[in-house]
């Protein structure tokens, strides 16, 4: 054995030699049980962040039921991440002094395609190069063409089944970016911003918007604010910009009478309480900001004016009207952004398709309640809950290019307004005038949307007989961060289109983080390259760090000393699979047939108690895997090998190496092989190669040898 671990070589080998063999392949049989996970697909087009590393849970998972003799599948996917992507190529454009707008809608689609799959081919061998032992032979992507039709068929189904409308209501619109997005995708943040108190009528209010005056429809007070009673149901004339008009006062229960004077301009088509005020009050919609950022025409002299320029002077024609009271220049208030590029998101009317949440949601509430799914940890059972029984109506519809387009179209010709839906094929005439001028709508699906349905769809389109035997599947694990985003809208679609669980035990782990707790960002400069950290100190060490020392599911601080920490104890077990080694060679010299060397009826009472430690260690780790506490079984091998074998047990019996007792190197050696495989599922690589440097005879590799027996 070399005197120092080469972790550039041994990683490599032994993740080709266990893909050559087939290992990452399970077969169908029905004579094993099976265990399955669907890996959270990352996103085709970008390179594995630190938090990707934490797919280690999922491979320690994997690589134990795959020892206890399962059938264990972890499949493989990518995801074309709609918006995400698009964002990134958009980029990418402006570089070039282009933008998405220079191209046809299929120039641009090809395009994009292209730029994913020159690189889609880094994310999976980054996969590669941290061990994870997915079944390559399974692989998807989101735009798969069977993938595509089962997205197309479950609208279709929606549709049928009255579960989706298209409505023209507000979304969350980033208008540098072009799309709308779920409540979900919205990132709030507090702010100082100017609360002006306006002259309206008889009437002051308040507002941090007064440039999207031009749109107001109504004035609103609390219905049992005393101040207002008498104005309730009149008209007032108010002083604008661009000639008086009349709004009438309505009350609504939505008023907080100790916002500003307790009455408020309501603004339909930009703000979503006021659009809902709106809806019940039925107010008509004047659209001041256009999906450009830009003041519309029914502004006046401010159209074509940005937001932050047209209050500005807004502001400043209002006062020199006299019609500013007075300003409150330290109001704080939450205003949403949009999650990517940290734009402010305007709310705006647009026609999209919703499903509705409620008849989903509320079946799989029932599920969860009835512990048919379980949680792990448990405390995020409650959390579900909290966000399946608020969810909102769910808009699926996105202003991109990039992603699977929505099968549904509009007859041109004639003015009936019902859109034709269909499972993918392209529709041929209008079914009300017989018309073929159809026009498709231009809109791609929510990337949540098809990522939504991935446990079933993914097991669907390689062999049928792959669904029936592995679905539903056993274990969903990510991270805590997406449980609404994702974790939730696979479980109602996934019992609503299968009728089954689409998993059996939902598993979270937490954020990873810095050494201080602060999230990792560029800007920040505390970002920890994975593969960098892989190549510099074993993927080993760098998997191991994540899970050790760590209660699952809390937030995982992460610092280079950590991993550096974790390659020390890489170093400790070659120094000890070397101290094996030798003792090996120097009894064979001596002609002792140690193939033959057995651990029974040892008398010493060294070894009788590292061998009833060793029970209890395998006890532990078996649990530790079983209940999903991954850190407790970490923390007991590092300390059962650093400490009970090698500092006290390697001590206690050097002696008795050195006098060639058979039964001192039977032990060590058990005990060291059986540690090995108890710690193969966290750190595959080392443990191989050391499994396979001291075995005796031809023996399994140890991913696929027997799980140690309690």
């Amino acid at each position: 054995m070399d005197k120092r671990y080469q972790h550039e070589s041994v990683e490599e080998k032994w993740y080709s030699f266990w893909e050559k063999n087939s290992f990452f392949t399970p077969n169908v049989d029905h004579g094993k049980k099976q265990f399955s996970i669907i890996l959270p697909p990352p996103n085709a087009n970008a390179d594995l962040h630190l938090g990707h590393v934490m797919y280690t849970v999922e491979d320690i998972l994997i690589r134990y039921h795959r020892m206890k003799g399962d059938a264990s599948l972890w499949l493989p996917g990518a995801d074309h991440a709609g918006f995400e992507t698009q964002f990134v190529f958009e980029k990418k454009l402006q570089k070039s002094g282009k933008s998405r707008f220079d191209y046809d809608r299929d120039t641009l689609y090809k395009m994009i395609w292209d730029f994913v799959y020159e690189n889609r081919g880094n994310m999976e061998n980054q996969l590669r190069r941290l061990g994870f032992s997915l079944d390559w032979s399974r692989q998807v992507f989101t735009l798969d063409p069977e993938i595509i039709k089962i997205v197309h068929r479950t609208f279709k189904k929606l549709f049928d089944d009255g579960f989706l409308y298209r409505s023209n209501r507000l979304v969350n619109y980033c208008t540098r970016d072009g799309t709308g997005f779920s409540d979900l995708e919205v990132h709030y943040i507090e702010r100082n911003d100017p609360l002006y108190y306006l002259k309206y009528g008889p009437f002051v209010l308040a507002t941090t918007r007064p440039e999207t005056k031009f749109g107001d429809t109504a004035v609103a007070v609390h219905p049992e604010d005393k101040r207002y009673q008498k104005w309730i149901g009149k008209e007032i004339e108010v002083e604008g910009l661009i000639g008086k008009f009349k709004l009438m006062v309505i009350a609504d229960q939505a008023v907080d009478p100790k916002f500003g004077t307790g009455m408020v301009k309501v603004t339909p088509a930009h703000d979503m309480a006021d659009f809902e005020m709106g809806q019940r009050h039925k107010l008509p919609m004047k659209q001041v900001i256009g999906f450009d950022g830009r003041l519309t025409k029914v502004a006046g002299p401010y159209k074509g004016l940005k937001v932050a320029p047209a209050r500005q002077k807004v502001v400043e024609d209002l006062k020199a009207r006299g019609l500013i009271d007075r300003i409150n220049e330290k109001y704080v208030h939450s205003i949403g952004t949009c999650y990517k590029c940290g734009h402010i998101i305007e709310p705006l009317p647009l026609p999209q398709w919703y499903i509705k949440i409620r008849p989903l949601a509320d079946n799989a509430v029932k599920i969860i309640k009835s512990k048919k799914i379980k949680f792990s940890p448990k405390r995020f059972e409650k959390i579900a809950l909290q966000w399946l029984t608020n969810f909102r109506d769910w808009n699926i519809s996105r202003q991109i290019v990039w992603g699977i387009r929505i099968p549904a179209w509009k007859c041109l010709d004639c003015k009936n307004e019902e859109w034709i839906v269909t499972d993918g094929t392209a529709a041929e005439n209008c079914p009300h005038c017989r018309g073929k001028n159809l026009e498709q709508d231009p809109d791609t699906f929510d990337t949540w949307f098809s990522s939504g349905q991935w446990p079933f769809a993914t097991l669907k389109v390689k062999n049928e007989k792959d669904y029936e035997f592995f679905y539903p599947t056993q274990v969903l694990e990510t991270g805590y961060d997406i449980l609404p985003w994702w974790v939730c809208r696979m479980i109602m679609l996934g019992l609503y289109i299968t009728g089954k669980v689409p998993f059996k035990t939902v598993c979270l782990h937490g954020l990873v983080r810095d050494a201080k707790g602060q999230k990792m960002s560029k800007s920040k400069g505390n970002v920890i390259n994975p593969l960098t950290m892989a190549d510099m100190y074993g993927a080993d060490a760098l998997r191991m760090a994540l899970i050790y020392g760590t209660a699952f599911g809390n937030d995982v601080p992460m610092s280079e000393d950590k991993i550096r920490g974790m390659r020390n104890f890489s170093n400790k077990l070659w120094n000890i699979g070397r101290f094996i080694k030798m003792n090996q060679d120097s009894f064979q010299s001596e002609k002792i047939n140690i193939a033959k060397l057995s651990i029974e009826k040892t008398t010493q009472t060294e070894d009788k108690n590292i061998l009833e430690e060793l029970k209890t260690l395998t006890d532990d780790v078996t649990k530790s895997i079983e209940e999903f506490r991954f850190d407790k079984g970490a923390d007991a091998l590092y300390e059962f090998i650093w400490h009970n074998l090698a500092d006290k047990y390697i001590e206690a019996v050097k002696q008795r190496l050195k006098n060639y007792d058979q039964k001192a190197l039977a032990v060590l050696t058990c005990v060291f092989i059986t540690s090995l495989k108890l710690l193969h599922p966290y750190m595959p690589f080392i443990t191989e190669e050391l499994n396979k440097q001291l075995s005796l005879k031809e023996e399994q590799p140890l991913i696929i040898s027997p799980w140690p027996k309690i």
